[in-house]
């Protein structure tokens, strides 16, 4: 079994080929269009149609292309969750930035951050590094 992700709300298959499929719209604005994401965790490589170019800086709101869900984290301001499957059948939250041009993504089984990479991830640490029953803060 191949890596699969998933959207967090309808379980739709993302993954195509070699690419995670996500719908992505600028924040407070109508310019919207497909991003194609590297799925290798690490890897930031993306791809738009020409007519849509993605701002570095510029937050963006992700759904899903199947579903139409709000991928962005209610709960992590400024982070986007996706599901990841293994080729073991392992489950896990994905979680990357949704501010283009910043590198960060974890990686999540339960309450135990499995992988983390990114020069960014000092701005998004603070959510995952606070004990359980301190998060209620956030």
């Amino acid at each position: 079994m191949a890596v699969e992700y998933l959207c967090k709300v309808c379980r739709g298959h993302l993954k195509v080929k070699t690419s995670i499929v996500l719908a992505a719209a600028k924040t407070n604005s109508p310019t919207r269009g497909l991003i194609f994401l590297n799925p290798e965790i690490g890897n930031y490589t993306t791809t738009t149609h020409p007519s849509f170019q993605i701002k570095v800086g510029e937050e963006y709101i992700y759904t899903c292309p199947i579903c139409h869900s709000q991928l962005n984290s209610a709960k992590y301001n400024h982070l986007v969750r996706i599901i990841m499957i293994d080729d073991d059948g392992k489950e896990y939250n994905i979680y990357f930035s949704g501010i283009a041009g910043e590198k960060c993504t974890y990686k999540i089984r339960g309450n135990k951050i499995e992988e983390k990479t990114g020069s960014d991830l000092k701005n998004y640490n603070k959510y995952f590094e606070v004990p359980e029953e301190d998060r209620k803060y956030l």
